[in-house]
């Protein structure tokens, strides 16, 4: 029996591949839990038709993403905080802040995308990573400066 995956299940396939399965298993099993629908000629077409323009859709945000990442090459940020005698900031740099540094130079990224290889704990120059997509990965630099 063939049937068309609704999400991905663990040793069975991926959102969207059609997989041939005993009947018992898709009929008792995938179909009433909603993981699965019958695989037959009118649903491959619809699926065919929905991966078609999930890729185009892909493509655009890709596209997108290769932009902005094009014009950060070779920003360098400057993030103020407050620090002790030492050099130590009061708190650390987050990725909300390096969001709105972007943010008023221009550039939409959201914050749930920047990640640090190390915590800026204090004064000094840090590289963030910005994850535009998972094809699209760029790293800006920025320097904690004291306010």
């Amino acid at each position: 029996m063939e049937v068309i995956l609704k999400q991905d299940i663990k040793k069975l396939g991926e959102k969207d591949d059609i997989v041939t399965v005993k009947p018992g298993y898709g009929r008792n099993y995938l179909i009433p839990q909603g993981y699965a629908e019958l695989a037959t000629p009118s649903a491959k077409k619809v699926l065919a038709e929905n991966i078609r323009q999930a890729q185009f859709k892909q493509e655009k945000i890709k596209n997108d993403a290769v932009e902005l990442a094009s014009k950060l090459e070779g920003l360098k940020l400057t993030i103020g905080a407050k620090a002790g005698e030492s050099g130590k900031i009061f708190g650390s740099v987050n990725s909300i802040q390096i969001a709105d540094a972007l943010k008023k130079q221009g550039f939409e990224v959201d914050r749930r995308r920047i990640t640090f290889e190390e915590d800026p704990k204090l004064l000094g120059e840090y590289v963030a990573n910005l994850n535009l997509h998972k094809e699209v990965k760029v790293q800006v630099p920025f320097e904690v400066v004291a306010e």
